[in-house]
């Protein structure tokens, strides 16, 4: 009786009330590409970034909290250690009578992953008798319970505490033969995993939503989260943070990314210490100078286009004496003639324009000129979309090549369509870098004790 007062005192509480009183959002969070993670002593990732857009959108500090799997993310919510779980999450039909849940952002399904050589599946029967393993608690495991009323010979597993990324190494090295994962970080993780391949989806098309503590009354945060995800969808923001964190992986595949990383290992070793040089003398992410240098000439000083331009950065003769950059075949001066020319056309581009569509418009700007964007600007304005966003201007870049565009234009022809090839490969192959170096420090999850314990002693450990 004591309990159920408690616990019906704390529900008539209300979340927003406590958010606003102690000035802190506390939200709890996943590790991984989609969610959240540490880039050059940071936070980002898509979860992220939209938590902290919300917490600015209330005007309070933002208090992030990783935690290791599905079961932890609502025990905390349970417990009120945090008010919402950003963890790109889709409803599950069980947790639904006990936790609210806030408006849906996107659209993902349930995709069935193998390992191109390893194994391979057609159908839910070609699953019956293999490894199949998923996360506990996950909306993945309910579809494969409601599946295997229909089969029930199908069998998974799913251990506490593992993450998509601890199921995709699983799959990489032959431990498991099948995992299921949300669409959304099958795309976000197939650069990593490029020998990877979709079998099929299962169950219905869902959406993602964040859900929200079950110890206190959730009504008033609710409507802010209303209200909130109802402005960035008018206003574009959130569209431009999908195509920020997912737009670039869409274009790429599998081969592009396995030849990346191939030569991740074979070639970049030899020249990334010159590259992280010049990119601190330029103040640019060497990483973002790597991805660029690998697109123009996969790492080759002594590389020639068709068109007469060369070197490492794939520079024309104007530029590179504009540049003051006398022998492009030499690495070091291709690469410093790179960076400053993409240091001046970033600074060059629109006040109004801001990052990381900065970035991706200088990058547009080095491949077909920044009279080419700028008319992609004026043409985006004119058929009513922002001239200031990267996934508006980057529909009208191919457009360039019409006629009936380009013709209304003060530069003309353009190959957009190339330029928009360009930022998205270089976008992939930063991503790629970033995630890989990221991944070399990761804290795995921690082992499950009753599994490192003899047999006869661990019913005894869990009796405790």
């Amino acid at each position: 009786m004591i309990s159920s007062l408690l616990l019906a005192a704390c529900q008539e509480q209300d979340s927003l009330s406590v958010i606003e009183e102690e000035g802190v959002l506390k939200v709890v969070t996943r590790n991984g590409p989609t969610t959240y993670y540490e880039n050059r002593g940071s936070g980002t990732g898509f979860e992220y970034v939209l938590a902290s857009m919300f917490a600015d959108y209330l005007d309070v500090e933002l208090k992030i909290t990783p935690v290791y799997g599905i079961e932890d993310l609502f025990s905390h919510l349970e417990k009120g250690r945090a008010q919402i779980a950003a963890a790109s999450l889709t409803p599950s039909l069980e947790r639904n009578q006990q936790f609210d849940y806030g408006p849906t952002y996107m659209k993902v399904r349930q995709f069935v992953v193998y390992r191109r050589g390893i194994a391979f599946a057609a159908s839910v029967e070609d699953l019956i008798g293999r490894n199949l393993q998923v996360m506990q608690g996950s909306t993945q495991e309910e579809t494969l319970q409601w599946l295997q009323q229909e089969h029930p010979e199908l069998s998974w597993t799913a251990p506490p505490k593992l993450e998509t990324i601890d199921l995709l190494d699983m799959l990489e090295n032959g431990e498991i033969e099948f995992t299921v994962i949300d669409s959304n970080e099958y795309l976000a993780n197939k650069g990593f995993y490029p020998q990877h391949r979709v079998a099929f989806s299962i169950g219905d098309p869902s959406s993602l939503a964040w859900a929200l503590t079950s110890k206190y009354d959730n009504t008033r945060l609710q409507q802010k989260l209303d209200a909130f995800f109802e402005k960035i969808r008018a206003s574009g923001e959130l569209a431009s943070l999908i195509e920020r964190f997912y737009g670039h992986n869409e274009s790429n595949t599998q081969i592009n990314s396995q030849t990346f990383v191939e030569a991740v290992e074979a070639k970049l070793p030899e020249y990334k210490d010159l590259i992280e040089k010049v990119a601190l003398e330029y103040e640019i992410d060497w990483r973002l100078l790597a991805a660029m240098s690998y697109q123009e000439s996969y790492w080759n000083p002594r590389a020639v286009s068709p068109t007469g331009v060369k070197g490492m950065m794939m520079l024309t003769r104007r530029t590179a004496k504009e540049m003051g950059v006398s022998h492009r075949f030499d690495a070091r001066q291709s690469l410093r003639g790179g960076a400053r020319y993409f240091k001046k056309i970033y600074q060059l581009q629109a006040d109004e324009v801001e990052e990381p569509d900065r970035t991706w418009f200088a990058l547009a700007s080095y491949n077909i000129g920044r009279g080419h964007l700028e008319d992609a600007r004026t043409l985006t304005e004119a058929q009513g979309g922002n001239p200031n966003l990267w996934k508006d201007v980057k529909e009208r870049l191919p457009l360039l090549r019409q006629r009936k565009y380009y013709s209304k234009t003060r530069y003309g022809f353009a190959r957009g369509d190339e330029a928009v090839h360009y930022v998205q490969n270089i976008r992939h192959y930063y991503s790629l870098l970033t995630w890989t170096e990221i991944s070399k420090v990761r804290v795995p999850p921690p082992k499950v004790v009753e599994d490192l314990l003899p047999p006869a002693v661990a019913p005894f450990y869990k009796a405790l």
